[in-house]
């Protein structure tokens, strides 16, 4: 296939690439910011014309480019910049024909880190959860989700994943110090964490397993980043969130069932 990659300079961006060179597929890596000596076209993903011409020609599409928080910039300017991005990339690949596509959505789609307090309906998160976002980042994340399902209703012949991805790390020890970091508050997420090869074979999984229209998808590591009982961890924090499925030991808050059923995605698979 020929992949385009939007935000290929990226720390998953970069995975997702260079995954994609070794399974054989030719890439076009787009980012905004682009090393004199760099392969990837400079392209920015709020430019319409910019990213239709960018990626006409290819097989799929993988959309990672986004502000990456809130409080990096002000909060017009975040949620102004990924809600335009998402659709432009969304719409200018149906518009070239590009039929398969996967966009880097978020656990925080739901509301989460950045809320003033998380709002947990049930105990572990799956697809079905309502969202109760309150930031511009967490809002963008969850509109670019009901940007894909309006894409796909228009045009039918389209399949779309979303990947609510988590504080991607290159192994599960970079997590070590986060609780410790101020601020930071690992509660709010749910002390979740993925590997970014993981998330990379998960990109590819969406791109290449057959499925209707649009998905959204955790995907997230099947354990916390804490080696505090899950359960004791939700009764301290969370003691009026019932829980609904399996987290003993230090397994996960998130619920990846789907992820496993449909894309065939496992967190440690090789």
């Amino acid at each position: 296939m020929r992949i385009a990659v939007t935000g290929a300079a990226g720390r998953v961006g970069q995975a997702v690439v260079e995954l994609a060179l070794d399974l054989g597929h030719d890439v076009v890596p787009l980012d905004r910011t682009v090393a004199p000596d760099s392969a990837t076209q400079p392209v920015d993903t709020t430019d319409y014309a910019a990213v239709e011409a960018a990626v006409a020609g290819c097989d799929a599409l993988v959309h990672l480019a986004a502000i990456a928080g809130p409080g990096l910039l002000p909060d017009h300017v975040v949620h102004a910049n990924n809600v335009v991005s998402s659709y432009n990339v969304l719409h200018a690949a149906a518009s070239v024909g590009i039929t398969r596509v996967c966009q880097a959505s978020s656990v925080n789609a739901i509301g989460g880190r950045f809320s003033r307090w998380p709002r947990y309906d049930y105990f572990p998160l799956d697809e079905s959860h309502p969202t109760y976002a309150e930031d511009p980042y967490s809002l963008s994340k969850w509109i670019c989700e009901q940007q894909a399902d309006a894409i796909v209703r228009r045009h039918e012949d389209m399949q779309i994943a979303s990947l609510r991805l988590h504080g991607v790390v290159a192994d599960r020890a970079d997590t070590a110090g986060w609780p410790a970091i101020p601020g930071k508050i690992v509660e709010r997420h749910l002390w979740g964490y993925v590997r970014r090869d993981a998330t990379a074979r998960a990109v590819f999984a969406a791109l290449t397993v057959p499925f209707a229209g649009h998905e959204v998808f955790y995907i997230v590591a099947p354990d916390t980043m804490v080696a505090a009982p899950s359960l004791e961890l939700a009764a301290e924090h969370f003691p009026d969130v019932p829980i609904r499925g399996d987290l003993d030991g230090n397994r996960g808050f998130f619920d990846c069932g789907k992820a496993e059923t449909i894309l065939g995605w496992h967190h440690d698979s090789d």
